[in-house]
């Protein structure tokens, strides 16, 4: 009997508390009005079909194509990305109805879409949903390539969800594959994550998933534990989808201690609840667990009854490992009731599709790509230490640089002044040359003014002194006038 995992892609909790918290009717009349801009009207329908993709898939699909129609009466350039999100809703939905071939078409158009508006984080989400499609369909390889091309884009953008979601899904991939320490790795991963930022139901799918690894290694206690923790969380946040895991978790855990009437009670209850959800998926695998049920009580009417409807509702749902179980239950059904030919060609059939599922080419493409994953990670890192290294040594240059621009631009400062400075005293010097040669010009001129003066004054002094002789020559001496007098008054 096949336990049952709980997705954290899958299951719609970024919307969830919509509803739980009242805002559903708020968000109708908003869309009701038609007097709100066409653009306010198709955020508020996204909001609520996207509401609806865990408990109501068939409203949430609904509500999508009326999205569709909404996106029409928008501008142009924003048809793309809401055209993409609506396609998202769709194939959430027709996934959570455990319709995955069809979910895989609305991905790809989604995943298109997005790449061609560069939108990298909602390339990075449909990754995951694509992986979750392939996980489904038991294409494990396929499902690890998408898991990794979404964690990287997640580590890469800073998206810390898409990073928990990836750990929480690829422990899923690892439980599937009997690997459970990777499995367990994975789970611890994320749910300290989830503790970190208060997310209830991503906390219980992951005590539920680490649930299963301890039932799958009989340890019966701690897994019912791990079961119950899950349940609790879920019963108060009223996640239906979940509680219907937890139903089908712990109906296998009795079936496993023998206890099968207790396993029956809690399958009626998860088909009930995926009845009303509408998950095919789930019904499927529902019918296949009852019908291993029915063999081992030995209602071979009832067992033979449920593995049919299982079988058919997985080969129209594209559901390989709901078939593969199937066909596995129809072999022990046959056998017991003596129709051998029929029990040798569901075997057959079950033997082929549990090579394809499990063989070793497939598990050596999961371990060959997760070691591709882990080295090109590696190698990020180390580039982007070579990078900080490197950025490092350019800052240290730089740095360097500027000082040596300062130092250059200190000297060059320094000659400027000292160029200005030697213009300056150049300048003065050719002053003062030009007044030198002024005065000296002047002094010439003073000494040949000062030398004619000269002569000129010597020529007077002559003149003086000649007609002083010519009047001492002609004059009679005032000593003999003197003396004529004397003898003149003496007579």
């Amino acid at each position: 009997m096949k336990k049952l995992l709980l997705y954290t892609f899958l299951l719609a909790y970024t919307y969830a508390a919509i509803a739980q918290n009242g805002k559903l009717d708020s968000l109708t009349k908003i869309y009701n009005n038609k007097n709100e801009a066409d653009s306010t009207r198709l955020k508020t329908l996204h909001l609520i079909a996207w509401s609806y993709t865990g408990e109501n898939p068939d409203t949430a699909i609904f509500l999508a194509q009326e999205e569709l129609r909404l996106i029409k009466l928008i501008p142009e350039g924003k048809r793309k990305r809401w055209t993409a999100k609506a396609y998202s809703t769709i194939g959430s939905s027709l996934a959570n109805k455990g319709n995955f071939t069809k979910a895989l078409t609305y991905f790809l158009q989604a995943l298109k879409l997005y790449e061609e508006l560069n939108n990298i984080q909602a390339v990075g989400t449909c990754y995951g949903y694509i992986a979750m499609v392939y996980f489904n369909q038991s294409n494990y390889p396929k499902s690890l390539a998408y898991y990794l091309k979404s964690l990287k884009i997640a580590e890469e953008t800073g998206d810390k969800k898409g990073v928990e979601n990836c750990y929480s899904n690829m422990g899923n991939l690892y439980l599937n594959q009997s690997d459970y320490n990777k499995a367990r790795d994975y789970y611890l991963k994320a749910l300290k994550s989830y503790e970190e930022n208060g997310n209830k139901q991503a906390i219980a799918a992951c005590n539920i998933n680490l649930g299963i690894i301890y039932d799958e290694q009989t340890k019966d206690d701690l897994a019912l534990s791990y079961y119950m923790k899950g349940m609790n969380m879920l019963e108060e946040i009223g996640d239906r989808q979940g509680i219907a895991i937890c139903y089908l978790n712990m109906s296998n855990l009795y079936a496993d201690q023998g206890n099968y009437n207790k396993a029956l009670d809690y399958l009626f209850k998860n088909l009930t609840a995926k009845k009303e959800i509408g998950d095919e998926q789930g019904i499927a695998l529902c019918f296949g667990n009852m019908g291993d049920l029915y063999l081992k009580l030995g209602n071979y009417k009832l067992a033979l009854q449920y593995s049919d409807s299982s079988l058919q509702l997985a080969k129209e749902i594209g559901a390989i490992n709901e078939e593969r179980e199937a066909y596995e239950n129809l072999s022990g059904i046959y056998a017991k009731t003596n129709k051998y030919k029929e029990a040798y060609e569901a075997h057959v059939k079950f033997k082929a599709l549990t090579d394809s599922i499990f063989n070793a080419d497939n598990s050596k493409q999961l371990g060959d790509m997760k070691t591709k994953f882990e080295v090109e990670k590696k190698e990020a890192e180390l580039k982007i230490k070579s990078d900080a290294e490197q950025e490092k040594l350019i800052a240290v240059a730089n740095e360097e640089k500027k000082r040596q621009q300062v130092v250059i631009a200190s000297v060059v400062g320094v000659l400027l002044l000292v160029v200005i400075f030697s213009l300056f005293l150049y300048k003065r010097f050719k002053i003062t040359e030009k007044q030198k040669e002024v005065i000296e010009e002047q002094k010439v001129l003073v000494d040949k003014a000062y030398e004619e003066l000269h002569e000129k004054n010597k020529e007077v002094v002559d003149s003086i002194h000649y007609a002083k002789r010519i009047q001492t020559a002609l004059i009679t001496s005032e000593k003999y006038i003197e003396g004529s007098l004397n003898k003149l008054m003496k007579r």
